[in-house]
């Protein structure tokens, strides 16, 4: 069973997470879990520590490269060719970059409720935002992408599983969406970096398994970030599997020494030997779900999510006001995320971390009932 540490212990954390709350209050805001490390990834980062080796990148590895292609093999039944795996700083700013090179100053779509920096550093990098709120069973609006498709849309962010609903999507609505953004020659980036979190009685399919069409109008961006809990050491991936694709790579200005070593160094060591650790994770994260479900607030209504550590949830019945996450912090000494950073129209939503222990978890959701009563 993974192991979390005491709330104190907790607490001295400097990251994004536990940094800057008041004493006793429990964190469930950001997505980073509260596990400690898996054993092979700490003994990496010691060693290198141990030899000082703390300088810039100088080249993506052939070991991180097979490294990553035989995770995916192994956890997603995915194929991935070890000389089209690119190196970046994290997602983002990929995601970025990429969207600079494909489309400068163009149209960027992606489903709402969805991820806050989308809406925070997309505009500030140029693009307009085209948002698609999902169905009201939590599936991709293909009608709507149709739309704005029709209207020139440039480039599709695929989140998948989707954050903060934390669905994964299916393989037919996968390969409607490739056949759209092809048809109109819009490009897909695939926001991938949960595929690792899917829970028991759910299923990942890679973008770039979906079909000839997806591989050839997307691109893949991942990292051992989220399901290892690196988000601070900065590497993530790129991953293509066309020549189309691969020409976009080339164009990018990123550069190796751009990215984090310690990430680079993490990042294999997770790939190659943290299969155990992460099996006990997503063992924790499903008896997680059922805690959830038996301990809910009054009023608080939810989807238990296929993957990742995150819950969505409507505080709607609970007739909290128009900011949960605030009602929490202040009534029940537990730091939420706030809904409308999702989707500006999700005023009755917060979103829970739910990446920690069950005990931790239970206080979290007892004092939140005692504050909803």
């Amino acid at each position: 069973m993974p192991t979390v540490p005491a709330l104190d212990e907790l607490q001295r954390r400097r990251s994004e997470k536990w940094y800057g709350h008041g004493e006793g209050v429990i964190a469930a805001t950001v997505a980073e879990m509260d596990f400690e490390l898996a054993e092979p990834i700490a003994a990496a980062l010691h060693d290198a520590v141990s030899r000082s080796d703390l300088g810039y990148v100088s080249s993506l590895p052939s070991s991180l490269g097979t490294a990553f292609a035989g995770f995916a093999q192994r956890r997603l039944d995915w194929k991935v060719d070890p000389d089209r795996v690119t190196l970046v700083p994290d997602v983002m700013v990929g995601l970025i970059e990429l969207c600079r090179v494909i489309a400068p100053g163009g149209s960027i779509g992606f489903a709402t409720a969805g991820y806050p920096p989308f809406f925070e550093q997309l505009p500030a990098a140029g693009f307009s935002l085209v948002p698609m709120p999902l169905l009201t069973d939590g599936s991709f609006d293909l009608d709507r992408l149709t739309a704005h498709l029709r209207d020139g849309l440039d480039i599709l962010i695929l989140a998948n599983p989707h954050n903060p609903t934390g669905r994964t999507l299916p393989y037919d609505e996968l390969t409607r969406i490739a056949d759209l953004c092809a048809q109109y020659g819009a490009w897909v980036l695939a926001d991938e970096i949960h595929a690792p979190l899917v829970l028991p009685g759910a299923k990942h399919v890679p973008w770039l398994e979906v079909s000839d069409a997806a591989r050839s109008c997307g691109i893949s961006l991942t990292s051992a970030s989220k399901a290892f809990n690196l988000a601070g050491l900065k590497a993530a991936l790129l991953v293509t599997a066309s020549d189309r694709a691969q020409d976009v790579l080339r164009r990018l200005p990123i550069t190796n020494d751009q990215v984090g070593l310690l990430g680079l160094v993490a990042s294999e060591a997770a790939f190659s030997a943290g299969d155990e650790w992460l099996d006990d994770v997503l063992r924790q994260l499903d008896r997680n779900r059922a805690v959830i479900a038996a301990n809910l607030p009054e009023g608080i209504t939810w989807t238990p999510p296929q993957a990742t550590y995150v819950a969505w949830l409507d505080c709607a019945g609970a007739s909290l006001g128009q900011d949960p996450a605030e009602f929490f912090l202040e009534r029940a000494r537990v730091a939420l995320s706030p809904g409308r950073n999702y989707d500006p129209a999700a005023n009755t939503f917060t979103r829970l971390n739910f990446g920690t222990s069950e005990e931790l978890l239970t206080e979290m959701l007892h004092r939140m009932a005692s504050a909803v009563s």
